[in-house]
């Protein structure tokens, strides 16, 4: 099953995120909980991490990308 995976909300008062690294390219095979991408808060780094295993079909961020919570970041084909 494919799915677009969105940008999950990472605190309270937290609107949007930079992205300052892609970990994944379109065909990789990742793991759920494997890290997606690093993204900066006002406050933070953080890694954010895959909810499922599957195949990324598609990435739709880049580096140095304002991204809101709940955009489209990958698509994944599922294991499932």
């Amino acid at each position: 099953m494919r799915s677009t995976l969105k940008m999950p909300k990472l605190g309270d008062a937290v609107d949007t995120v930079v992205v300052l690294e892609v970990l994944v390219t379109a065909g990789d095979r990742v793991s759920e909980g494997q890290s997606l991408f690093v993204v900066e808060t006002d406050k933070a780094k953080l890694e954010v991490p895959s909810p499922l295993a599957g195949t990324i079909t598609d990435v739709v961020v880049s580096i140095g990308e304002e991204v809101r919570v709940g955009a489209p970041t990958v698509t994944i084909e599922s294991c499932n």
